[in-house]
């Protein structure tokens, strides 16, 4: 019903638009928060409990799915609320961005709910066809055309892999339905060789999607060359249909192949770890460093799937959402530091934001120290919850490396802290944003603080997803 409330109100926006004039385009805008807030009060109230399967077992509702998708609606909303300014003072305040923002949101609540192989893939190219189109957004960008083009190539040899990954995991079992996939692997009647090989390009599918290394060149390209309100969407909301592709079809699907996928995980995780930290300390660009610290994260994710308990799944899902929320938050910092004709893109852009804003500072000195692990944040528990359940597992060398990459990551994270507060501003220029912008980013930085402070209700919340 989420699905279909969301498709009928999609439809709505995009006749709608077409009657609204540009200096009226609020209206879209409005339209589109409205749709949203149906979309969620359907997706929270209906069939609140249990799991329940329909679309002759290819479609599930469970408490992951309701979770997720509140959190991705909550996300989109906040996308939409941070890019309403930065889109008017550009001259591109269309119809099409919240147009393309709704079905790339739509097909995030497909792969959320997907229970068969198949549904999975077609909410994974709503997703990315939406993507696609998003980086291209700005006409009149060259640099965006050319990250579009880069993110759409690499992006369809990465859908392709993964489909041939499903067509071979087809083959193997007769099924493309994760409860039967899953019965006949644990019969022990799959032929081991062609399944390593389907699990391979599986995984390097995932790994694309999610932007782990070595399938992690489109993540730079894409988050420098996109307008910052298309980063903000790309770097945020498909994070939660990504950890949801990764549960579904490794957990749930292939959850008795795990000794064939597990230690794949482990060499993505390490590599994206060590790569994503120090390449990162190099960037001048911020808008790189964060596509960096983003690789970097994502490491921290896989610790937690490798794992393989519940414990670890709690953990790597508890870690998304807090990575969701601390980067919606610093995307949105570009925005609010941008202006009519500038964007900012330079670490040096942050220089002296303390004399400019205290608050702001502030604020994104929450969201800097969170992402390093540094308590009583929300990324400290993030971290905290990964690590332990490797302890918990035996991990003690993978534990080991995760620690000692987000010290190397601290380096790059305090850079900009020193930058605000030690630094002199180049020019002194007022921060005009609207109260809408100013109001979302203090809310995003309290709730960073406030989950660090009070992190119970959510690790309820997940545990409740695994139970």
């Amino acid at each position: 019903m989420a699905e279909i409330v969301l498709g009928i109100g999609l439809c709505v926006v995009l006749i709608a638009d077409l009657y609204v004039s540009d200096r009226a385009r609020d209206v879209t805008y409005l339209l589109t928060m409205v749709v949203l807030g149906l979309t969620a009060w359907v997706a929270g109230g209906i069939g609140a409990d249990g799991q329940q399967v329909t679309f002759s077992g290819s479609f599930v509702v469970d408490p992951m799915a309701r979770v997720l998708k509140l959190i991705a609606l909550a996300v989109v909303a906040t996308v939409f609320v941070y890019s309403r300014g930065y889109l008017k003072d550009r001259g591109v305040y269309k119809g099409e961005y919240f147009l393309l923002g709704l079905f790339a949101l739509l097909g995030m609540m497909v792969m959320i709910s997907a229970y068969s192989m198949l549904t999975m893939y077609l909410g994974l190219e709503i997703l990315s066809l939406s993507l696609y189109a998003l980086v291209a957004f700005d006409r009149n960008s060259p640099v965006a055309a050319e990250a579009a083009i880069k993110y759409f190539v690499l992006g369809a040899i990465a859908s392709g892999t993964l489909l041939y990954g499903i067509s071979i995991v087809y083959g193997v079992t007769g099924s493309l339905q994760f409860p039967e996939i899953n019965a006949v692997l644990a019969g022990g009647a799959a032929n081991e060789t062609a399944l390593l090989v389907a699990l391979a390009f599986i995984v390097a599918g995932i790994a694309f999607k999610f932007g782990a290394v070595p399938f992690h060149m489109w993540l730079p390209d894409v988050y420098n060359g996109a307008p910052t309100c298309v980063t903000l969407f790309v770097g945020t909301a498909p994070k939660l249909a990504a950890i949801a592709l990764a549960i579904r079809v490794l957990v749930e699907g292939l959850g008795p192949a795990a000794p064939g996928w597990e230690p794949m995980l482990v060499i993505l995780a390490v590599l994206s770890l060590s790569i994503g930290n120090l390449v990162a300390i190099a960037q001048t660009n911020i808008r790189r460093m964060l596509a960096y610290s983003t690789v970097g994260h994502v490491g921290f994710i896989f610790l937690g799937l490798l794992v393989g308990s519940q414990a670890g799944l709690q953990a790597s899902l508890f870690y998304t959402i807090i990575y969701v929320v601390m980067a919606a938050g610093a995307f949105g910092m570009l925005i609010l530091l941008s202006r009519k004709g500038f964007d900012a893109d330079y670490l040096d852009d942050f220089k002296g934001l303390n004399k400019r804003s205290p608050w702001f500072a502030f604020i994104m000195m929450l969201l800097m120290l969170s992402m390093i692990g540094v308590p009583p944040l929300a990324g400290f528990y993030a971290k905290w919850w990964v690590l332990q359940a490797l302890l918990e597992q035996g991990h003690v060398w993978l534990a080991v490396i995760g620690v000692l990459f987000s010290v190397i990551g601290a380096f790059y994270y305090l850079r900009v802290i020193k930058l605000m507060y030690f630094d002199e501003p180049e020019q002194v220029i007022a921060l005009k944003a609207p109260a809408d912008l100013r109001l979302g980013l203090s809310i995003n930085g309290l709730v960073v603080l406030g989950l660090g402070l009070f992190p119970d209700r959510l690790i309820a919340i997940c545990a409740q997803v695994f139970a």
